[in-house]
């Protein structure tokens, strides 16, 4: 065996052609995934990205292929709107529009979570890219709005990140939205924040 370093692989520079066609493919295939299920027909995404077939199966030959290119890429957006919201908002509030943000990604990945949970072993490493994408991110706002001196730090990163997956309710984000409204005003220090007011649509 050698004892030389092994060397990192060299990224390979997508021409911007092919990755408007990815980004195409995967934003489509996102929407139907959302509204149809991960067993929506392939022509109805291909349709929707303006390519053809062959290009969705020289990129993801097999369809786990594309659901797992689907959740990666969607995580890797939900994790990346984390910095900007940081910049403009105070950090309670950055943390709250974060939350509602990773909300609408838990609620949009519903038609994902048949295939996530099969047992098929294509898909055993998303689990760990959820928590090594979201756990760094939630940690870093806690701590931010903890260091303001409105917020208590004591909740843990992922039981937050949890317990905003299991109050998300798909078919009412007003509803979701006043959840997390009461779960961080929970976690403030004397303050009664008063939750958002339900609009007519959502009143009996």
């Amino acid at each position: 065996m050698s004892d030389r370093p092994t060397e990192e692989p060299v990224a390979r520079r997508v021409r911007p052609d092919v990755q408007r066609n990815l980004d195409a493919l995967l934003t489509a295939a996102a929407e139907i995934f959302a509204s149809d299920g991960v067993d929506a027909p392939v022509r109805r995404i291909t349709a929707r990205a303006g390519v053809g077939a062959g290009t969705l199966y020289r990129h993801f030959p097999q369809r786990s292929d594309l659901i797992t290119a689907v959740f990666r890429h969607e995580v890797d957006a939900c994790a990346e709107a984390a910095p900007s919201l940081a910049e403009q908002h105070e950090p309670v509030e950055a943390l709250t529009l974060w939350l509602q943000r990773f909300a609408r990604f838990v609620a949009a990945k519903r038609g994902l979570k048949a295939a996530l949970h099969s047992g098929d072993p294509a898909y055993e490493s998303l689990p760990a890219y959820f928590q090594q994408r979201f756990l760094p991110v939630v940690t870093e706002l806690l701590e931010s709005a903890a260091a303001s001196g409105e917020l208590r730090a004591e909740i843990p990163p992922y039981d937050l990140l949890r317990a905003i997956s299991d109050l998300v309710s798909p078919d009412d984000q007003g509803y979701t939205q006043r959840m997390i409204a009461l779960l961080v005003n929970g976690l403030r220090h004397g303050t009664d924040g008063a939750l958002p007011p339900a609009t007519d649509g959502e009143r009996g």
